[in-house]
């Protein structure tokens, strides 16, 4: 097991108390599976004997928080800065009605709890104190083979929550693991029943799928179980005939992209895909922010300028260059370079890369005049203006325009021009 961290003493503290109460009480699930593989966990469950009423009595009503109270989850405050450690009553779980939460749940022991759980490597106990796994599920096994395991009837698991085939594929693509036979038959077989799922649990899984650096393995297995074509119907072409060329590219792009950005994921994964809406409005479909939306949509409308930069006037090219997202633009530029065999897209990559390398002040230099000098200087502010102002700005990058004397007289002579062509 690991140094401890903060998190994990605030957890270590936790089952002493409630051990040194009587209670029965083990670290569970993601964190032990994530200690034994010498993963840093995230957080750490506890799961305990004691009820929610007596974790609450025994920590101090001012130190916990009724997180899922009526599923016997109570938050308990470290007071070290840490995230609250969650303390959940053992239990088994009644019928889950809607296909994402039971309707009830029943307080149990160590080993029924254990059964209700979703895989076998999440099934796990640990006893920090006697340094001790408990296993109820052979979820040890699972973890040496590399296999995740729907713990009983992999049907009667994704039935329960349809969100689990989603996240059987997560954890496959972030552990390096592959499906084991049944539960994979069992996905293949509900794999359209994920709809039922809220966008906000499926946006936020296949996240994680697309952001990881296995991220074509991972859309990989998507597609091979039937989840992929529910979740984003825009790639059913592709995925209906996995051989053809276009889902090929697809995935070798997911390969070779060198970025954790959401937006640049998404941007990657759909640009050869035959969207029936804007990028943007599939990523609002998934819950994602306007701002990841705008992001992906801008990285797919902005690709083609990029292969072509070392084509591009220079005006057009550096507004390209001084976005926000231009280096994540570039990445995807060069995950999709290998897709084709055009010297031209690699011309343009090269480009980009030459340009972001530029000092500061030669790639973004300060405009020499705003909207404001323009009114200052007595011209009148209307609807023209944001095109007056893209001409200085085109003209100052183009070196046709040395100080701000010049710009001013340019935007005279410009706004002469303009009512002359709207006589």
């Amino acid at each position: 097991m690991k140094t401890l961290n903060p998190q994990r003493q605030a957890a270590l503290r936790v089952v002493r108390k409630l051990r040194e109460a009587g209670f029965e009480a083990f670290w569970a699930g993601g964190s032990v599976r994530d200690e034994l593989l010498g993963r840093q966990p995230h957080d750490y469950d506890v799961a305990t004997s004691a009820r929610p009423e007596q974790v609450r009595t025994l920590f101090g009503h001012a130190r916990t928080l009724a997180m899922g109270a009526a599923f016997g989850v109570i938050g308990v405050q470290s007071g070290c800065g840490c995230e609250p450690v969650e303390v959940a009553t053992f239990r088994t779980d009644g019928i889950y009605a809607d296909g994402r939460r039971p309707d009830s749940v029943h307080y149990s022991d160590a080993r029924h709890d254990a059964s209700r759980r979703d895989f076998t490597i999440n099934g796990l106990f640990y006893d920090p104190l006697k340094q001790q796994v408990i296993d109820y599920v052979r979820g040890q096994e699972d973890i040496r083979a590399g296999l995740i395991r729907a713990i009983g009837d992999p049907k009667d698991r994704f039935t329960e929550d349809k969100l689990r085939m989603l996240r059987a594929i997560r954890i496959a693509t972030t552990l390096g693991f592959r499906l084991e036979e049944q539960t994979e038959i069992a996905i293949r077989a509900m794999a359209r029943q994920i709809t039922v799922v809220s966008a906000e649990r499926i946006g936020m899984e296949l996240g994680k799928v697309l952001t990881h650096p296995r991220r074509s393995q991972g859309v990989a297995l998507l597609a091979r179980v039937g989840l992929l074509e529910p979740l984003l119907p825009e790639l059913a072409r592709q995925v209906a005939a996995d051989s053809q060329e276009d889902w090929n590219c697809t995935l070798g792009r997911l390969d070779r992209l060198q970025s954790d950005s959401l937006s640049t994921c998404l941007a990657a994964l759909l640009l050869t895909a035959e969207p029936t809406q804007p990028i943007r409005q599939i990523a609002r479909r998934l819950r994602y922010s306007n701002k990841e939306a705008q992001r992906a949509q801008w990285l797919h409308d902005s690709l083609l300028q990029a292969n072509m930069a070392d084509r591009l006037p220079w005006p057009q090219l550096q507004r390209l260059m001084v976005h926000a997202e231009s280096r994540e633009l570039v990445a995807l530029v060069e995950a999709d370079a290998a897709a084709g065999d055009s010297a031209a897209g690699l011309a343009g990559l090269h480009r980009c890369r030459e340009v972001l390398a530029m000092p500061a002040e030669l790639l973004n230099p300060a405009p020499l005049v705003t909207g404001d000098d323009l009114i200052a200087h007595g011209l009148q502010p209307g609807p023209h203006f944001s095109q007056l102002l893209t001409a200085l700005r085109d003209a100052q990058l183009l070196g046709q325009l040395a100080d701000r004397q010049q710009a001013l007289e340019m935007a005279e002579h410009w706004v002469c021009d303009h009512k002359k062509r709207a006589k």
